[in-house]
């Protein structure tokens, strides 16, 4: 839904753009009730958003900044942190200023409102949907899921290869696609992203006994070096000195062994460097699921998510 993607997605759409172009096109998107985006230029002492529309100067008042400004369940930093950056609105009535010219009184509230009643709320574990990413923690990254309504993406569910920290795989303002892992009763959503990166066949298909590969250390073990050759899959190499987590690596491929779950590695040599490690695929292109299965049939262990409602 274009009116409902993550902010700053759909400033650049010409539709949106023919909206702001004058005073009059303002006024039909108004009376429409149209979600539209511009970018935030000041945020005031007040903690009112102005917002630069092309055609008039637009405001957003501090308590339509946002659901849950008014209550106090969210803090005015979601509001200070939107400076510069793209905010999604809808029109509430064009007035005159004090100096005679013309400005528009803004509602982000309104458009989170709608986005939450006609989007999100209609979401079901198992959907996949398209999510930006505005903040990394250690537990987490948090994406923009809909007009700058935020989920939460789980360090575990980032990947099934185990990462020290979020900023190992994505990075702020990355796009990806999620799955809907979690919707709570309060209507908060929880993503994850490890089931569209292939199964562990999918994934160990694209490498051969005897190659030798790149890889990123991830840990050091006692009985062993976990090293990633994607981010669904890490195979175990054979202990080696003076190897640190994190390190890149060149690893030749000893062993693959599917009932196992299996990849037996060898590092060739490891180093430090900037550059990041496998690339991100997408195995998965539907728009829902309703479980993933990991493992190889034949294997033992079985590593499974189910959605359900």
């Amino acid at each position: 839904m274009l009116n409902y993607r993550p902010e700053g997605r759909i400033i650049y759409d010409k539709n949106l753009k023919n909206s702001v172009i004058s005073s009059s096109a303002l006024q039909e998107a108004m009376i429409r009730g149209s979600i539209l985006e511009a970018r935030a230029l000041l945020c005031d002492s007040e903690h009112n958003l102005h917002v630069d529309l092309g055609c008039m100067r637009g405001l957003i008042p501090r308590d339509e900044c946002a659901i849950g400004i008014k209550d106090g369940s969210v803090r005015d930093i979601a509001i200070i942190s939107r400076v510069n950056k793209p905010v999604c609105f809808k029109v509430l009535e064009i007035e005159n200023g004090a100096n005679g010219l013309p400005f528009a009184v803004l509602s982000r509230r309104l458009a989170q409102e709608e986005c939450a009643d006609e989007y999100i709320s209609k979401l079901k574990c198992g959907d996949v949907i398209d999510a930006v990413v505005t903040h990394l923690e250690a537990f987490g990254a948090f994406c923009d899921i809909g007009c700058g309504i935020s989920a939460l993406l789980p360090i575990d569910g980032i990947s099934v290869s185990r990462i020290p920290h979020p900023a190992a795989r994505l990075s702020v303002n990355n796009d990806i696609k999620a799955v809907v892992k979690n919707i709570d009763d309060d209507g908060r959503v929880t993503l994850s992203t490890k089931e569209l990166f292939g199964t562990w066949s999918e994934n160990a298909a694209m490498f051969s006994v005897g190659e030798t590969v790149p890889g990123i250390v991830r840990s050091v073990e006692s009985y062993g070096i976990f090293v990633e050759l994607t981010p669904n899959l890490a195979g175990l190499a054979e202990i080696t000195e003076g190897i640190e987590e994190g390190q890149h690596c060149s690893v030749f491929i000893k062993n693959i062994i599917p009932e196992k779950m299996k990849v037996k590695l060898i590092i060739v040599d490891s180093f430090s460097a900037s550059y990041s490690g496998a690339v991100i695929k997408y195995f998965f292109s539907g728009n829902h699921m309703d479980s993933f299965e990991y493992s190889p049939p034949n294997c033992v262990k079985k590593i499974e998510s189910v959605f359900t409602p």
